[in-house]
Formats: structure tokens, C-alpha cells, sequence
């Protein structure tokens, strides 16, 4: 299998961070691609038509995009474990849900800041989209910690990696302040050698 790749994008982290948790990068080999919303890489708008990453080949040749959809066929072909079955799936779908939407905020804001001329950048949006933020780290810590320090599953791992670009893109933003429960989880999370071995690099 090729999974169209960039080491910058918290949606490819969140796949990769789980082949790491199944131990089988050794399966999908990673195709690095430059795409931006103004700027579609060729080949991976052939296989994806939205031109997003990430973006899963299959061996049969058929094309699986959506980090939510890669990671759950990815999950059931390994029998991993991390979708809980009965009630608690659920809660796990709602907190990867939690985390992917914490990513789309913030890969926005950065679009905004990184990709548009200062002079028609929209300060008003990009505060808008930190205030989602904001709201879901404040409902993350009321309501989640119990969750998060259970045993591993998806919504851990798209929370995780949703802080962690946080940090990577918008770390003066701290936000930490206020969420310390949370933080200390993140500290903890961190530290787990798939998420050591998928750190984006500086810049």
C-alpha cells in the first residue's frame, strides 16, 4: 500500500502515529507530495479528486482518503483494537471526532497566516477559528481527561496529534493556560515513541 505523505499535515501524522501503534510501517510505503489549497499536487489529485491528504492506495489500486476513513480500514485490517465495540465506541468516535475538528481549525488558521498575503489575511476568522479551538480544549478537559487516560484508542490519537500541531503551528497561543489536566496528559502522550517518530520538522 502508498499513502500519499506530508510530515507536516497533523490528518497524516494521525495514520502514520497508528501504523506505528499496530507496528506496521513496514506495510505502507510513503509517497512525501507538496499540496496546498491553491496548489494540487498532480499525483495525488488522481487518486483523491479533492486533492487532500491523506490519501491511502490500496493494493488493488483502489484509493481510500479521509484520515477518519484510513485509520478505521486500517484498524479493521489489522484487527487493532483501537475502535472499541458496544457503547464505548462511540465515545471514541466522538473524541477522534473532537480532535480531527481541533485540526481542521487550526490547519485553517494556518492557511490563513501561511498561505494568503498579509493584506487580505482576516484577522476576524482566524479568531474565530481559535475560538473553536478554545471551546473544544475547554470541553476536553471537562469532560474527557477519564477517557484520555484510559486504555489506547483513535480518539487519543487524533487528540494527540491535534494538540501536538498546536504546538507545532500556533504554540503562542498557549494553550496550555487553563487546561493543565489536559496538558500533562498531552506531556504524557507525547512521549510515546510513534508520536517520537513521526514529529514534523521545524519550519
Amino acid at each position: 500500500m502508498k499513502l500519499f505523505y506530508s510530515a507536516a499535515s497533523p490528518f497524516v501524522r494521525k495514520v502514520v502515529v497508528l501504523l506505528h501503534e499496530l507496528g506496521k510501517t513496514d506495510d505502507v510505503a510513503l509517497e512525501e507530495v507538496q499540496s496546498t489549497a491553491f496548489a494540487s499536487d498532480a499525483g495525488l489529485a488522481a487518486s483523491n479528486p479533492l486533492a487532500k491528504l491523506p490519501a491511502l492506495v490500496r493494493d488493488n489500486g483502489t484509493t481510500l482518503y479521509d484520515s477518519r476513513v484510513i485509520t478505521a480500514y486500517l484498524d479493521d485490517l489489522y484487527e487493532g483494537g483501537l475502535y472499541p465495540a458496544g457503547g464505548a465506541r462511540w465515545e471514541s468516535l466522538t473524541l477522534e471526532a473532537t480532535g480531527d475538528g481541533i485540526m481542521d481549525c487550526a490547519v485553517s488558521m494556518t492557511y490563513e497566516i501561511r498561505l494568503r498575503p498579509e493584506a487580505q489575511q482576516s484577522p476576524d476568522w482566524i479568531e474565530a477559528q481559535w475560538a473553536k479551538i478554545d471551546r473544544a480544549l475547554s470541553v476536553l478537559s471537562a469532560r474527557w481527561i477519564s477517557h484520555l487516560s484510559g486504555p489506547l484508542d483513535i480518539g487519543q490519537i487524533s487528540v494527540g496529534c491535534a494538540l501536538s500541531y498546536i504546538d507545532f503551528r500556533h504554540g503562542a497561543r498557549n494553550w496550555r493556560q487553563g487546561n493543565e489536566a489536559l496538558a500533562a496528559w498531552h506531556e504524557r502522550f507525547a512521549a510515546r515513541s510513534s508520536m517520537g517518530a513521526t514529529k514534523p520538522p521545524a519550519g
